[in-house]
């Protein structure tokens, strides 16, 4: 299977071609509830989710951004539709990330304004790979007190945990230079001049995520060499951050115009 290219067509056709076991990671952010006008494009999630789940090794990822749109005050619940659909075709629900994105279009009358994207982690059993980013600045070492954990049978039981009720003070400059791993909500810089370090290539595209975002996510559930696809590829920001993290990559859309965009940032991509 030719890798590191972009390939335009129906994306339930391209993948349907293409062997079982043979994708790493996988990051998509697809067409939902007609938020966006996109050329070309007739989504179809059923097929794409049986496909990913084909193609998709032992092990492997598929992070995929998706949120619901609101019509007469109901939210469509796509988001959470999405989810419950890949678990009954066989996915785990590894974990939910929640995007959350530094500016909102406009404030929302009525209810809380909306400042995030939910993003699924979906894994073909137990991910291969977790190489968890560390950059959640360490406070304290250990605990200030003793804790407690509650038990199935709903008492509470002393923590055996060796740092339990041993905090110190001021910030604990021990392993991995004072850092931890994050939290599941991951605060991401959006808008032109932010969300992308290429310059204003993408924003062709009507609806891009951040390649910082797509760092990230590449970064976390693969290893350089592995093959990270995205299925409706766009601007191209996965394969970018593929390229970028020396990670091979296809990317799959069916608008000619896309697929162009895609190539032209990938031509000018280097490794970080």
């Amino acid at each position: 299977m030719e890798t590191n290219r972009i390939v335009c067509g129906d994306n339930v056709v391209v993948m349907g071609r293409m062997p079982d076991f043979s994708i790493d990671l996988v990051l998509c952010s697809p067409p939902y509830d007609d938020l966006r006008t996109y050329t070309g494009y007739a989504f179809d999630f059923e097929n794409v989710a049986h496909q990913l789940y084909r193609l998709m090794k032992s092990g492997g990822v598929v992070a995929w951004v998706v949120n619901d749109a609101t019509v007469n005050g109901n939210r469509t619940g796509t988001s959470f539709k999405q989810a419950l659909r890949f678990k009954e075709i066989g996915f785990f629900l590894h974990d939910v990330i929640i995007i959350e994105k530094s500016g909102t279009s406009f404030p929302s009358q009525g209810r809380y304004t909306a400042c995030y994207e939910f993003m699924h982690i979906l894994s073909k059993g137990k991910p291969k790979t977790v190489n968890l980013i560390k950059d959640s600045v360490k406070k304290w070492s250990g605990s200030w007190g003793k804790t407690r954990q509650r038990q199935a049978d709903g008492s509470l039981k002393d923590s055996t945990a060796k740092n339990c009720g041993a905090g110190k003070s001021g910030r604990d400059d021990t392993g991995a230079h004072g850092f931890k791993a994050r939290t599941n909500i991951w605060p991401v810089i959006t808008g032109k001049g932010f969300a992308h370090l290429d310059g204003d290539l993408a924003y062709a595209h009507p609806a891009t995520f951040a390649t910082t975002l797509a760092l990230d996510v590449v970064k976390s559930w693969s290893n350089p060499g592995d093959l990270v696809m995205d299925p409706c590829v766009g601007s191209g920001t996965t394969c970018v951050a593929a390229k970028m993290l020396k990670r091979n990559y296809l990317g799959i859309d069916v608008s000619p115009e896309y697929c162009q965009l895609a190539e032209k940032r990938l031509a000018t991509t280097t490794d970080v």
